[in-house]
């Protein structure tokens, strides 16, 4: 059991004098004590030893290299623990026993993003600008088989997805900014005055802005219009050089000239059905189009622009024409692109949810192996909870968000106070002075990162341990080149032994252990399902455990028998879901909730239709199967009468309802023979017995508790008066 006392992680006991070469830490935790080793010259012999052995297949090409970025010069510095100190035998020779690595191929780029991690703070804003092909072959009709509706064209189907992304965007992600641009239009409308490209924006609103309801609205219908105002049109000029995708190129490129790449993603989305643009230009002028649209894509993705592509064709898109250059795809990266664009029509919403609600970083880690190793990780929460959102001030006059601050005001005068610079804390008689920095110091516990401390079965963790939802960590060579490297030896050794790491990892108001459990990746024919990494689990302390009392049964307690123990395990059989997943329920409540929003911002006359995916499946369980199983359980349990005395109890139940019924004809005979507008306009109820008063209440369904002037009022305000 891998449990901390809290005073543990805080206490710091007095070092021993040891030798200046190895010094030996411990870190003491309740009941048990994990036995960590940094030797510090150890660790660089035994690195260039697994270095000579792994060879070229650990850091690739670039070998030695990639070791020192990783493994800094800092060798004499010790780990600085807040929590305690570090002592036992080398641990860290397994973290560089890997097999032949290849960090390009083996971990796929897969986002992911927690209560104090669940709230994303990098990349919190991406910038999207959608090219959608307005070419006449867009205008043609969907085969039937692909969509349910008939006579849908392609590009209602590329307006119909972007609309409803627009929809969940403007909940999930209300801060980022969009832009919408059709390429191969008769008009023009854009910044550089280019030539087929047209940027559709609303009125008073940038051409790259959040999406709005105004926006979505007039997007939604904009096909009923769109040949009238906006017209499609080639526009390939074989003398000028000039194409409509280079230029709708260009104009996504400046539209997303907004905000640094260290803190905004990029993006542009294209939508066609052209898998080649330039079929009817030959020779050296179509040679020239495709370089200089492949360089103006090239240049794109080096300003940190992420160029995606969602094929419209009901047939087979050749990627291998233009958009394989375009997009960068290489050697492996093809048949999986070409699997997911075999998706239908009616799955490429979802698609596009899956590309716009990327897992996004919540926060970079550096995770501590040894002192002077240190690798940079990026945390993610793969799955939460959705909430509504949170509630937003708004200012009454313009609309517009208020931002809340906090100043200080003199009680006397009304001036307004700076905060204060310094502190004072009386300690022996005397007032001891502290700056704001020095406190903040003070209060510090940890410094953040995240510290290997061992490597224990994993067994030894158990699934009570596991208290609040776990965080998923994944390498970056952002800041620190060589991590990828070091994480994925660290990775394959842990998978391989069946270990999983225990660290220290807290804020500097919440110390507390870890364990980090090695997940390899899992991928099926469809794409990934399951990313590479670790799962960043928070141990409990010792005292977040509880152990239940025994229970002391009485001998007469009713226990189940063996063949009612069968009957039950035969029927929960029946009713097993395959492959159940929580991500395949949506929350009705929530569903309802932006249904609302959605109808009210939109002006819609009706709701959205919500499915209640939580109810149960009627249909399967009206199965033969299922029926029988629930009959033979019933019997086994209830015995053979249960039917009978079950429509007995109905039977009294009837007889109750019955005799309600007759009361309200009762009641509702006696109150027909008065003009209780008439009664109620001259004043005359109070002349009426509570007997009569109360037929009225009871014919109306209103409650007839109170006294007689209380039911006066009640008919009252039932009548309007």
């Amino acid at each position: 059991m891998i449990l901390a006392d809290r005073g543990s992680l805080l206490r710091k006991e007095k070092k021993k004098k040891e030798p200046a070469d190895a010094r030996l830490y411990t870190f003491y935790v309740n009941p048990t004590k994990i036995l960590v080793g940094q030797a510090r010259a150890l660790f660089p012999i035994l690195l260039f030893l697994a270095f000579l052995l792994q060879g070229e297949g650990v850091f690739g090409k670039r070998g030695i290299g990639a070791v020192t970025n990783v493994v800094s010069s800092t060798w004499s510095a010790p780990v600085r623990l807040a929590h305690g100190y570090l002592k036992s035998k080398p641990c860290v020779s397994c973290f560089w026993a890997a097999m032949d690595l290849d960090p390009d191929g083996i971990f796929r780029d897969d986002s992911g993003s927690e209560d104090d991690l669940l709230q994303e703070k990098e990349f919190t804003k991406e910038l999207s600008v959608y090219l959608v092909d307005a070419s006449p072959k867009m205008f043609g009709m969907v085969a039937t088989n692909e969509v349910d509706e008939m006579g849908e064209t392609f590009f209602h189907a590329a307006v119909k997805c972007i609309s409803e992304s627009l929809k969940a965007q403007i909940i999930g992600r209300s801060s980022d900014e969009i832009a919408i641009c059709f390429f191969n239009t008769r008009e023009k409308k854009n910044i550089q005055d280019l030539h087929g490209v047209y940027v559709f924006n609303v009125a008073e609103r940038e051409l790259l802005d959040r999406p709005t309801a105004r926006l979505i609205k007039e997007f939604s219908g904009i096909e009923d219009s769109f040949i009238r105002h906006i017209g499609s049109r080639y526009w390939i000029e074989p003398a000028s050089r000039e194409n409509s995708l280079y230029n709708a190129l260009w104009v996504a490129q400046a539209l997303l000239r907004k905000g640094s790449i260290k803190n905004v993603s990029k993006r542009i989305l294209i939508f066609t059905n052209e898998d080649n643009p330039f079929g009817n230009i030959y020779g050296a002028a179509k040679a020239d189009m495709i370089r200089t649209t492949l360089q103006r894509a090239k240049d794109a993705q080096e300003l940190g622009i992420s160029i995606e592509l969602l094929p419209l064709s009901s047939k087979e898109f050749d990627v291998s024409i233009l958009y394989a250059d375009l997009l960068g795809l290489e050697g492996e990266e093809m048949p999986l692109f070409l699997t997911s664009a075999d998706e239908k029509l009616e799955d490429m919403a979802n698609q596009l949810r899956k590309r716009i609600f990327s897992k996004r970083k919540v926060k970079t880690i550096m995770f501590v192996i040894a002192s002077g190793v240190i690798i940079e990780v990026n945390a993610y929460a793969l799955i939460r909870p959705s909430v509504p959102g949170a509630i937003m001030w708004l200012d009454s006059v313009t609309n517009l968000p208020l931002k809340m601050e906090r100043t200080f005001v003199c009680a006397d005068t009304g001036a307004l106070v700076e905060q204060p610079r310094m502190h004072f804390q009386e300690f022996n008689g005397e007032m001891v002075k502290f700056t704001v920095e020095e406190l903040a110091e003070i209060k510090k516990v940890s410094d953040g990162h995240l510290h290997l401390l061992g490597f224990k079965p994993l067994d030894c963790l158990k699934d009570y341990h596991n208290l609040r939802p776990s965080t998923f960590i994944y390498p970056t060579d952002e800041d620190i080149v060589g991590s990828t490297c070091a994480f994925v030896a660290l990775h394959r050794s842990m998978v391989r032994l069946q270990r999983f790491a225990v660290a220290f990892y807290g804020s500097s108001t919440h110390p507390q252990l870890v364990a980090l459990v090695a997940q390899d990746e899992i991928i099926s024919s469809s794409g990934q399902l399951e990313p590479p990494g670790m799962h960043m689990i928070y141990l409990p302390y010792s005292d977040d455990i509880r152990y239940p009392e025994e229970l002391q049964i009485d001998a007469g307690t009713p226990r189940a028998t063996d063949d009612q123990i069968k009957k039950a395990s035969a029927l929960l059989r029946r009713i097993d879901l395959k492959d159940f997943s929580v991500c395949q329920f949506s929350n009705p409540a929530l569903q309802r909730h932006y249904g609302i929003l959605q109808a009210l911002a939109l002006g819609e006359d009706e709701m959205p239709n919500v499915k209640d995916e939580t109810l149960p499946d009627e249909e399967g369980m009206a199965k033969p199967g299922v029926v029988r199983a629930i009959e033979e359980f019933k019997f086994a349990v209830y015995g053979e009468n249960h039917d009978q005395e079950e429509a007995a109890k109905k039977g009294s139940t009837t007889e109750a309802s019955k005799k309600r019924k007759a009361i309200y004809e009762v009641a509702l005979k006696e109150s027909a023979s008065y003009d209780w507008a008439d009664l109620a306009e001259n004043g005359k109820l109070k002349d009426l017995t509570v007997m009569e008063l109360k037929n009225y209440l009871t014919a109306h369904g209103l409650p007839v508790t109170g006294k007689k002037e209380v039911l006066i009022s009640r008919i009252l305000t039932h009548l309007g008066k």
